[in-house]
């Protein structure tokens, strides 16, 4: 139930004042006053305003009735409404018959700035609520049919299929004022924010987006966007939470071991990222220490930017020597060195695999 408060009783005294050359007084639902022209009366009862909530209609004052209410001084006072609900009075000082005049169009303007600060706080509790439930949503125990039923109610419309994004800001960066915009022009969409400095963006998946150019168009708009993981397509809540978890993983890997790359697809990246959640295991551990072996020995990093491209381009012999700007014999050079160094064959598949997996997931700093 909405009530008036000091702010809102003291914006409409200030604003109809300041087109106006008499004192306004407004009234909460007892009598006090809340706001005033004259700030000693402020939380003081005023008499002439009871006399209009005990009857609910406009109570003139002249000067010699005022002389019989306490705490009164010659005016209109009028019914503020709301909803055709009573919230409050509406009080000019002065005499009555010069203030006719204004009376009514004052509490016009009153109720209409009541009416826009009502507007305003449900909107506010909409958009905190919304996000609340979105929080709840993607939480374990987000299947919950009452959550999913309000969430339906609201608008949210939790069943339609969705693309996860999870932004990383700069510092200085608001993920509220970046949430705003996305909603903004992408419909549908939901935003939560889990972090100071990130942001998961859900765009329906019937919307197709330019992944680069979206990340274009936030640079020329003065976003500064460290790095953005994109997941895949989710259909329904269980597998939005899934696909929310990955970007996580993705972000945090590429964060770790592809720190220069800013836009990261979970398409490109699935392994290495499954893997990078078991990287303190043991057994994945057995798996990276072929590429250890090359890189104790590739002081100036050439090995393993051979290697990465030879993985770029998925064993092309001829594709990664044009890559690397360098003759076959000598690419085939590199990759017999590799195989020396590794104590695994690059041209085989297991070999390929292991070689593969440890560019993957060891950081490109430690060639560095």
């Amino acid at each position: 139930m909405f009530e008036l408060d000091h702010d809102l009783a003291q914006d409409i005294v200030n604003r109809t004042m300041a087109i106006l050359p008499y004192n306004v007084n407004v009234m909460d639902s007892q009598g006090l006053i809340l706001g005033s022209g004259e700030p000693e009366r402020i939380n003081t009862r005023h008499e002439g305003a009871q006399l209009v909530l005990a009857n609910v209609r406009v109570v003139e004052i002249d000067s010699q009735t005022a002389k019989h209410l306490k705490g009164v001084q010659p005016g209109i006072n009028l019914p503020l409404l709301h909803d055709q609900r009573l919230i409050g009075v509406l009080g000019i000082t002065g005499e009555p018959e010069l203030l006719r005049t204004y009376a009514q169009l004052v509490r016009m303007t009153a109720e209409m700035l009541v009416s826009q600060r009502h507007q305003q706080a449900e909107q506010q509790w909409r958009r905190q609520r919304c996000d609340d439930l979105l929080a709840l949503l993607l939480a374990e125990t987000g299947d919950s049919p009452r959550l999913v039923d309000e969430a339906q109610q609201l608008g949210l419309k939790p069943q339609m299929a969705r693309t996860p994004y999870l932004f990383e800001l700069g510092s200085g960066q608001s993920a509220e004022a970046l949430s705003a915009w996305l909603t903004s022009r992408y419909p549908d969409s939901w935003c939560v924010s889990s972090a100071q400095f990130s942001l998961l963006w859900c765009r329906p998946a019937s919307v197709q987006v330019d992944n680069p150019r979206l990340l274009e168009k936030l640079d020329g708009l003065g976003w500064n966007i460290l790095r953005v993981a994109v997941g895949g397509q989710a259909d329904g809540l269980p597998g939005l939470r899934r696909c929310y978890r990955r970007v996580g993983d993705l972000l945090a890997y590429g964060r770790d071991v592809l720190p220069e790359s800013r836009l990261l697809t979970l398409n490109r990246y699935r392994l290495p990222v499954m893997l990078w959640r078991h990287r303190n295991d043991d057994a994945l551990d057995e798996l990276l220490n072929p590429l250890r072996k090359v890189l104790a020995k590739d002081s100036n990093g050439q090995l393993q930017a051979t290697l990465r491209s030879w993985c770029d381009h998925d064993g092309q012999s001829q594709a990664c020597a044009d890559a690397l700007g360098i003759h076959r014999n000598s690419l085939r050079y590199r990759m017999e060195r590799i195989a020396e160094l590794s104590g695994v064959d690059p041209l085989t598949l297991d070999g390929m695999l292991a070689l593969y997996l440890g560019v993957q997931l060891l950081p490109q700093a430690l060639s560095k």
